[in-house]
Protein backbone atom coordinates (compact mmCIF):
# COMPACT_ATOMS: atom_id res chain seq x y z
CA UNK A 1 0.00 0.00 0.00
CA UNK A 2 2.93 2.52 0.61
CA UNK A 3 4.03 2.08 -2.48
CA UNK A 4 1.11 2.58 -4.53
CA UNK A 5 0.53 5.70 -2.44
CA UNK A 6 4.05 6.85 -3.37
CA UNK A 7 3.75 6.32 -6.62
CA UNK A 8 0.04 8.31 -6.68
CA UNK A 9 1.88 11.13 -5.09
CA UNK A 10 5.17 11.28 -7.32
CA UNK A 11 2.08 11.56 -10.37
CA UNK A 12 0.55 13.67 -9.00
CA UNK A 13 3.51 16.12 -8.21
CA UNK A 14 5.09 15.61 -11.73
CA UNK A 15 5.27 18.20 -14.06
CA UNK A 16 1.64 17.79 -16.78
CA UNK A 17 4.28 17.56 -19.70
CA UNK A 18 6.42 14.92 -18.49
CA UNK A 19 5.69 11.46 -19.76
CA UNK A 20 5.79 8.42 -17.41
CA UNK A 21 4.99 4.92 -17.66
CA UNK A 22 3.95 2.58 -15.16
CA UNK A 23 5.99 -1.01 -14.76
CA UNK A 24 3.79 -3.80 -12.55
CA UNK A 25 4.75 -7.33 -11.80
CA UNK A 26 1.99 -9.19 -13.24
CA UNK A 27 3.01 -13.24 -12.79
CA UNK A 28 5.68 -15.05 -10.71
CA UNK A 29 6.75 -18.56 -11.00
CA UNK A 30 9.04 -19.61 -8.53
CA UNK A 31 11.31 -17.03 -6.58
CA UNK A 32 11.40 -13.37 -6.49
CA UNK A 33 12.38 -10.30 -4.51
CA UNK A 34 8.82 -8.90 -4.66
CA UNK A 35 5.31 -10.33 -5.66
CA UNK A 36 3.15 -9.45 -8.33
CA UNK A 37 1.32 -6.54 -7.86
CA UNK A 38 4.90 -4.48 -7.17
CA UNK A 39 5.33 -1.28 -9.18
CA UNK A 40 7.31 1.09 -10.13
CA UNK A 41 6.35 4.48 -12.15
CA UNK A 42 9.09 5.97 -14.60
CA UNK A 43 9.40 8.97 -15.71
CA UNK A 44 10.99 9.65 -19.55
CA UNK A 45 13.82 11.95 -17.73
CA UNK A 46 14.56 8.30 -16.12
CA UNK A 47 13.74 8.90 -12.56
CA UNK A 48 11.26 6.47 -10.91
CA UNK A 49 9.82 5.57 -7.65
CA UNK A 50 8.55 2.08 -6.17
CA UNK A 51 10.10 -1.15 -7.25
CA UNK A 52 9.83 -4.33 -9.28
CA UNK A 53 12.67 -6.35 -7.99
CA UNK A 54 15.47 -5.85 -5.41
CA UNK A 55 17.70 -3.69 -8.02
CA UNK A 56 18.72 -6.65 -10.36
CA UNK A 57 15.87 -5.71 -13.09
CA UNK A 58 15.16 -2.03 -12.75
CA UNK A 59 17.89 -0.92 -14.76
CA UNK A 60 16.67 -3.04 -17.91
CA UNK A 61 12.95 -1.94 -16.56
CA UNK A 62 13.95 1.67 -16.72
CA UNK A 63 15.05 1.66 -20.62
CA UNK A 64 11.36 -0.53 -21.15
CA UNK A 65 9.62 1.86 -19.61
CA UNK A 66 10.68 4.84 -21.34
CA UNK A 67 10.41 3.07 -24.61
CA UNK A 68 6.58 2.21 -23.57
CA UNK A 69 6.33 5.87 -23.58
CA UNK A 70 8.22 6.19 -26.67
CA UNK A 71 5.98 4.18 -28.44
CA UNK A 72 3.02 4.81 -26.95
CA UNK A 73 1.73 1.16 -26.58
CA UNK A 74 2.01 -1.44 -23.67
CA UNK A 75 4.03 -4.71 -23.33
CA UNK A 76 4.45 -7.30 -21.00
CA UNK A 77 8.53 -8.52 -20.65
CA UNK A 78 9.44 -12.01 -19.23
CA UNK A 79 12.42 -12.13 -16.99
CA UNK A 80 13.87 -15.67 -16.73
CA UNK A 81 16.42 -15.96 -13.85
CA UNK A 82 16.54 -19.69 -13.96
CA UNK A 83 18.59 -20.29 -17.20
CA UNK A 84 21.80 -20.32 -17.99
CA UNK A 85 21.74 -17.45 -20.90
CA UNK A 86 24.50 -14.91 -19.98
CA UNK A 87 22.14 -12.25 -22.19
CA UNK A 88 19.29 -12.82 -19.47
CA UNK A 89 18.92 -9.88 -17.30
CA UNK A 90 19.57 -11.50 -13.49
CA UNK A 91 21.26 -14.57 -14.53
CA UNK A 92 23.95 -15.36 -11.76
CA UNK A 93 21.96 -13.57 -8.82
CA UNK A 94 20.64 -16.66 -7.77
CA UNK A 95 16.62 -15.54 -7.89
CA UNK A 96 15.60 -18.61 -9.61
CA UNK A 97 12.75 -17.72 -10.78
CA UNK A 98 10.42 -16.39 -13.87
CA UNK A 99 8.47 -12.70 -13.79
CA UNK A 100 6.60 -10.84 -16.09
CA UNK A 101 6.43 -7.35 -16.21
CA UNK A 102 3.97 -5.50 -17.68
CA UNK A 103 4.81 -1.90 -18.90
CA UNK A 104 1.94 0.69 -19.41
CA UNK A 105 2.56 4.20 -20.75
CA UNK A 106 0.02 6.54 -18.20
CA UNK A 107 -2.06 8.90 -20.84
CA UNK A 108 -2.45 12.11 -19.01
CA UNK A 109 -6.04 12.83 -20.34
CA UNK A 110 -7.47 9.14 -19.69
CA UNK A 111 -9.52 9.77 -16.57
CA UNK A 112 -9.33 5.76 -16.59
CA UNK A 113 -5.67 5.06 -16.83
CA UNK A 114 -3.95 3.12 -14.13
CA UNK A 115 -2.88 5.73 -11.96
CA UNK A 116 -6.75 7.54 -11.68
CA UNK A 117 -8.08 3.57 -11.21
CA UNK A 118 -5.32 3.35 -8.51
CA UNK A 119 -6.41 6.45 -6.30
CA UNK A 120 -10.31 4.96 -6.91
CA UNK A 121 -9.14 2.48 -5.33
CA UNK A 122 -7.57 3.80 -1.89
CA UNK A 123 -10.24 6.32 -1.84
CA UNK A 124 -13.66 5.99 0.25
CA UNK A 125 -14.59 3.63 2.91
CA UNK A 126 -11.66 0.92 4.12
CA UNK A 127 -12.74 -2.15 2.58
CA UNK A 128 -10.58 -5.16 0.34
CA UNK A 129 -10.76 -3.90 -3.59
CA UNK A 130 -9.97 -6.20 -6.80
CA UNK A 131 -8.13 -4.70 -9.54
CA UNK A 132 -8.19 -6.93 -12.70
CA UNK A 133 -5.82 -5.91 -15.22
CA UNK A 134 -5.53 -7.17 -18.65
CA UNK A 135 -2.13 -8.88 -19.44
CA UNK A 136 -2.68 -10.27 -22.65
CA UNK A 137 -5.58 -9.49 -25.41
CA UNK A 138 -6.18 -10.00 -28.77
CA UNK A 139 -7.35 -6.31 -28.91
CA UNK A 140 -4.03 -4.35 -28.15
CA UNK A 141 -5.06 -0.82 -26.91
CA UNK A 142 -6.89 -3.33 -24.00
CA UNK A 143 -3.17 -4.12 -23.06
CA UNK A 144 -2.40 -3.12 -19.38
CA UNK A 145 -5.72 -1.38 -18.67
CA UNK A 146 -7.11 -1.84 -15.09
CA UNK A 147 -10.14 -2.32 -13.93
CA UNK A 148 -11.88 -1.86 -10.23
CA UNK A 149 -14.03 -4.72 -9.97
CA UNK A 150 -17.21 -4.06 -7.41
CA UNK A 151 -19.98 -6.20 -9.99
CA UNK A 152 -20.25 -7.42 -13.68
CA UNK A 153 -20.82 -4.07 -14.90
CA UNK A 154 -17.29 -3.07 -14.11
CA UNK A 155 -16.29 -6.46 -17.19
CA UNK A 156 -18.76 -5.21 -19.48
CA UNK A 157 -15.26 -4.39 -21.88
CA UNK A 158 -14.77 -7.98 -21.54
CA UNK A 159 -17.87 -9.12 -22.87
CA UNK A 160 -16.92 -9.86 -26.12
CA UNK A 161 -14.39 -13.00 -25.04
CA UNK A 162 -16.68 -14.46 -22.33
CA UNK A 163 -19.72 -14.52 -20.20
CA UNK A 164 -19.68 -11.17 -17.96
CA UNK A 165 -21.79 -13.24 -15.39
CA UNK A 166 -19.53 -16.25 -15.03
CA UNK A 167 -16.16 -14.30 -15.08
CA UNK A 168 -17.59 -11.90 -12.55
CA UNK A 169 -18.62 -14.99 -10.18
CA UNK A 170 -14.86 -16.24 -10.58
CA UNK A 171 -13.51 -13.18 -9.62
CA UNK A 172 -15.86 -12.78 -6.91
CA UNK A 173 -14.49 -15.69 -5.11
CA UNK A 174 -10.99 -15.22 -5.47
CA UNK A 175 -9.51 -14.38 -1.89
CA UNK A 176 -5.91 -13.69 -2.91
CA UNK A 177 -3.80 -12.41 -6.36
CA UNK A 178 -4.34 -14.88 -9.05
CA UNK A 179 -3.85 -14.97 -12.55
CA UNK A 180 -6.75 -15.96 -14.88
CA UNK A 181 -6.68 -17.63 -17.99
CA UNK A 182 -10.18 -16.97 -19.70
CA UNK A 183 -9.22 -17.93 -22.77
CA UNK A 184 -6.68 -18.30 -25.59
CA UNK A 185 -7.81 -14.39 -26.54
CA UNK A 186 -7.75 -12.83 -22.89
CA UNK A 187 -5.84 -13.32 -19.66
CA UNK A 188 -6.33 -11.37 -16.42
CA UNK A 189 -4.60 -10.45 -13.61
CA UNK A 190 -6.83 -10.47 -10.51
CA UNK A 191 -5.30 -8.43 -7.36
CA UNK A 192 -7.05 -8.40 -4.02
CA UNK A 193 -6.25 -5.36 -2.64
CA UNK A 194 -6.88 -5.50 1.13
CA UNK A 195 -6.85 -1.63 3.26
CA UNK A 196 -3.76 -0.45 4.72
CA UNK A 197 -3.32 -1.77 8.53
CA UNK A 198 -4.32 0.38 10.60
CA UNK A 199 -2.90 0.94 14.32
CA UNK A 200 -4.83 2.44 17.01
CA UNK A 201 -2.40 3.62 19.70
CA UNK A 202 -4.04 4.32 22.74
CA UNK A 203 -1.72 6.59 24.86
CA UNK A 204 0.77 9.39 25.03
CA UNK A 205 3.60 8.83 27.10
CA UNK A 206 7.12 8.74 25.23
CA UNK A 207 7.32 5.39 24.18
CA UNK A 208 4.40 6.18 21.09
CA UNK A 209 6.77 7.96 19.48
CA UNK A 210 9.39 5.62 18.58
CA UNK A 211 6.60 2.81 17.92
CA UNK A 212 4.73 5.79 15.72
CA UNK A 213 7.86 6.33 13.86
CA UNK A 214 8.49 2.74 12.62
CA UNK A 215 4.55 2.43 11.33
CA UNK A 216 5.19 5.50 9.50
CA UNK A 217 8.01 3.98 7.61
CA UNK A 218 6.31 0.82 7.26
CA UNK A 219 3.32 2.81 5.27
CA UNK A 220 0.38 1.51 7.79
CA UNK A 221 -2.51 3.76 8.78
CA UNK A 222 -2.23 5.03 12.17
CA UNK A 223 -4.52 7.29 14.78
CA UNK A 224 -3.51 7.70 18.58
CA UNK A 225 -5.90 7.94 20.74
CA UNK A 226 -5.01 10.50 23.65
CA UNK A 227 -5.67 13.82 25.04
CA UNK A 228 -4.27 16.07 22.11
CA UNK A 229 -2.52 18.57 24.12
CA UNK A 230 -0.15 15.57 25.82
CA UNK A 231 0.93 14.95 22.03
CA UNK A 232 4.09 16.49 20.81
CA UNK A 233 2.49 18.47 17.70
CA UNK A 234 5.88 18.51 15.84
CA UNK A 235 5.15 14.55 15.53
CA UNK A 236 2.56 15.04 12.31
CA UNK A 237 -0.04 12.65 14.40
CA UNK A 238 -3.55 12.12 14.16
CA UNK A 239 -4.51 12.49 17.64
CA UNK A 240 -8.61 11.88 18.65
CA UNK A 241 -9.91 12.22 22.04
CA UNK A 242 -10.97 9.69 24.26
CA UNK A 243 -14.21 10.25 23.87
CA UNK A 244 -14.26 9.91 20.10
CA UNK A 245 -12.83 6.69 20.24
CA UNK A 246 -16.08 4.54 19.54
CA UNK A 247 -16.40 6.59 16.66
CA UNK A 248 -12.77 5.68 14.89
CA UNK A 249 -13.50 2.72 12.23
CA UNK A 250 -12.10 -0.74 13.74
CA UNK A 251 -12.26 -3.84 11.24
CA UNK A 252 -10.25 -6.89 10.55
CA UNK A 253 -7.36 -5.32 9.45
CA UNK A 254 -7.03 -3.08 12.40
CA UNK A 255 -4.87 -3.39 15.32
CA UNK A 256 -5.31 -1.66 18.45
CA UNK A 257 -2.51 -1.40 21.29
CA UNK A 258 -3.05 -0.50 24.54
CA UNK A 259 -0.17 1.85 26.19
CA UNK A 260 -1.50 4.63 28.64
CA UNK A 261 0.75 2.71 31.63
CA UNK A 262 -2.50 3.15 33.41
CA UNK A 263 -3.92 -0.04 34.64
CA UNK A 264 -7.33 1.10 35.22
CA UNK A 265 -7.38 3.17 31.51
CA UNK A 266 -6.11 0.18 30.08
CA UNK A 267 -8.92 -2.11 31.55
CA UNK A 268 -11.24 0.40 30.07
CA UNK A 269 -10.42 0.63 27.08
CA UNK A 270 -10.00 -3.17 26.29
CA UNK A 271 -13.51 -3.49 27.79
CA UNK A 272 -14.40 -1.16 24.91
CA UNK A 273 -12.34 -3.05 22.04
CA UNK A 274 -13.84 -6.40 22.85
CA UNK A 275 -16.57 -5.42 20.93
CA UNK A 276 -15.49 -4.51 17.54
CA UNK A 277 -14.04 -6.76 14.87
CA UNK A 278 -10.29 -5.85 15.52
CA UNK A 279 -7.64 -8.58 14.84
CA UNK A 280 -4.98 -8.19 17.03
CA UNK A 281 -5.26 -6.39 20.47
CA UNK A 282 -1.84 -5.90 22.41
CA UNK A 283 -1.46 -4.61 25.86
CA UNK A 284 1.87 -3.01 26.65
CA UNK A 285 3.65 -4.30 30.00
CA UNK A 286 4.13 -7.34 32.07
CA UNK A 287 2.18 -10.41 32.45
CA UNK A 288 0.84 -10.17 35.81
CA UNK A 289 -0.72 -6.64 34.82
CA UNK A 290 -2.35 -8.04 31.91
CA UNK A 291 -3.82 -11.31 33.65
CA UNK A 292 -4.84 -8.46 36.40
CA UNK A 293 -6.94 -6.58 33.90
CA UNK A 294 -8.58 -9.19 32.55
CA UNK A 295 -9.57 -11.17 35.58
CA UNK A 296 -11.29 -7.51 37.28
CA UNK A 297 -13.16 -7.24 34.22
CA UNK A 298 -13.96 -10.92 34.36
CA UNK A 299 -15.38 -10.09 37.78
CA UNK A 300 -17.02 -7.33 36.53
CA UNK A 301 -19.49 -9.54 34.27
CA UNK A 302 -17.26 -9.40 31.04
CA UNK A 303 -17.30 -11.98 28.80
CA UNK A 304 -13.89 -13.80 27.40
CA UNK A 305 -14.15 -15.80 24.67
CA UNK A 306 -11.85 -18.17 23.20
CA UNK A 307 -11.22 -16.18 19.81
CA UNK A 308 -11.22 -13.25 22.29
CA UNK A 309 -8.38 -14.80 24.36
CA UNK A 310 -6.59 -15.76 20.62
CA UNK A 311 -6.92 -11.95 19.49
CA UNK A 312 -5.25 -10.49 22.82
CA UNK A 313 -1.18 -10.12 22.84
CA UNK A 314 -0.21 -9.48 26.40
CA UNK A 315 2.42 -9.11 26.90
CA UNK A 316 3.18 -7.68 23.75
CA UNK A 317 5.75 -7.78 21.29
CA UNK A 318 7.92 -10.52 19.78
CA UNK A 319 10.78 -12.24 22.20
CA UNK A 320 13.33 -10.66 20.86
CA UNK A 321 15.52 -9.43 23.48
CA UNK A 322 14.27 -5.85 23.26
CA UNK A 323 14.66 -3.71 26.19
CA UNK A 324 14.66 0.39 24.68
CA UNK A 325 11.27 1.92 23.48
CA UNK A 326 13.06 1.90 20.16
CA UNK A 327 13.54 -1.89 20.17
CA UNK A 328 10.13 -2.51 21.95
CA UNK A 329 8.66 -1.05 19.26
CA UNK A 330 10.37 -3.09 16.82
CA UNK A 331 9.24 -6.43 18.44
CA UNK A 332 5.81 -4.67 18.27
CA UNK A 333 5.45 -3.88 14.68
CA UNK A 334 7.40 -7.18 14.09
CA UNK A 335 4.26 -9.39 15.70
CA UNK A 336 1.76 -7.24 14.33
CA UNK A 337 2.67 -8.07 11.16
CA UNK A 338 3.09 -12.04 12.00
CA UNK A 339 -0.36 -12.01 12.79
CA UNK A 340 -1.83 -10.42 10.17
CA UNK A 341 0.22 -12.55 7.43
CA UNK A 342 -0.48 -15.84 9.42
CA UNK A 343 3.14 -16.65 10.30
CA UNK A 344 4.97 -17.62 13.37
CA UNK A 345 7.90 -15.57 13.48
CA UNK A 346 10.16 -18.33 13.72
CA UNK A 347 13.68 -17.72 11.50
CA UNK A 348 13.07 -18.50 8.07
CA UNK A 349 16.29 -20.55 8.25
CA UNK A 350 13.70 -23.23 9.79
CA UNK A 351 11.22 -22.91 6.90
CA UNK A 352 10.59 -26.04 5.21
CA UNK A 353 8.86 -24.42 2.54
CA UNK A 354 8.47 -21.20 0.45
CA UNK A 355 8.76 -18.00 1.87
CA UNK A 356 6.10 -17.14 -0.38
CA UNK A 357 2.83 -18.76 -1.83
CA UNK A 358 3.90 -20.31 -5.35
CA UNK A 359 1.18 -18.59 -8.05
CA UNK A 360 -0.89 -20.86 -10.08
CA UNK A 361 -2.56 -19.83 -13.21
CA UNK A 362 -5.94 -19.94 -12.87
CA UNK A 363 -7.43 -21.57 -16.01
CA UNK A 364 -11.62 -20.15 -16.43
CA UNK A 365 -13.95 -22.32 -17.46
Amino acid sequence: MKEIRNIIRQFDLKDKSEQVALATVVRVEGSSYRRMGARMLVSENGTWVGGISGGCLEGDALKRARMAIIKSSASVITYDTTTDDDHQIGVGLGCNGIIDVLFKPIEEIDSNNPIQVLKKALSGKRQTRKLVCITHCTRKELLGNILLFENKDDLLLLSDYTGINELASAIDQLDKSKNLIVNESLTLFVEVLPPALQILLIGHQYDLYPLSRQIRELGWDQKVIANPTKVNANEGLEVIAPEFMDEVEKDEYTAVILMSHSLNTDKDNLRKVLGSTVKYIGMLGPKVRSERIIAELKEEGVIFTEKDMERIYAPIGLDIGASNPEEIALSIVAEIKTVFSQRNGKHLRERAVPIHDRDQPMKFD
